[in-house]
């Protein structure tokens, strides 16, 4: 009885381990120094992200495409499969307006994109400050953009929605 406790042991052992170093692999975090996030996020912000598929209105950090280890943060706004179009200002997806409570500037310049079934759109929340969107990268592949922001745990921890 003694070493069927202790194997059984030894093995939720080796589980728990398994399962904590898969965790801690999907985990990862992140300091905000760039506005373009604002008022959400702020430079000096700290937010731990979860390795997942985005969705539309999550916040995501992201390598620059062209500049490996330059790390961006910005809001998914299109997904696979939509078409994606700025005119006037305003975000439409297959042609309906795009709610966006996270902002209430202007999205210009117009364009348009067909996303295929592996492309999104991102955009910052602070519109004229954001660089390195998909105004300028176009459309990125969504499996450069596992890394959701779930929480900012610095200075001031909250949820992010």
């Amino acid at each position: 009885m003694g070493k069927l406790r202790i194997t059984s042991t030894v093995i939720a052992a080796l589980a728990g381990g398994v399962a904590a170093r898969r965790v801690y692999e999907r985990l990862a975090r992140f300091e905000i120094s760039e506005v373009s996030m604002t008022p959400t996020l702020r430079p000096g912000d700290r937010v731990l992200t979860w390795e997942r598929t985005p969705k539309r209105g999550d916040i995501v950090v992201f390598e620059h495409p062209a500049r490996p280890e330059f790390w961006l943060v910005k809001r998914v706004i299109g997904l696979p499969g939509e078409q994606v179009t700025i005119r006037d200002g305003r975000v439409l997806v297959d042609g309906s307006i795009l709610e966006e409570p996270w902002t209430d500037e202007s999205s210009g310049p117009d364009t348009e994109w067909s996303l295929d079934a592996h492309e999104a759109v991102v955009l910052g929340d602070a519109r004229r400050l954001s660089a390195g969107d998909s105004r300028q990268l176009g459309p990125l592949p969504v499996d450069a953009l596992l890394h959701t922001v779930i929480a900012r745990y610095w200075p001031n921890p909250a949820r992010i929605a």
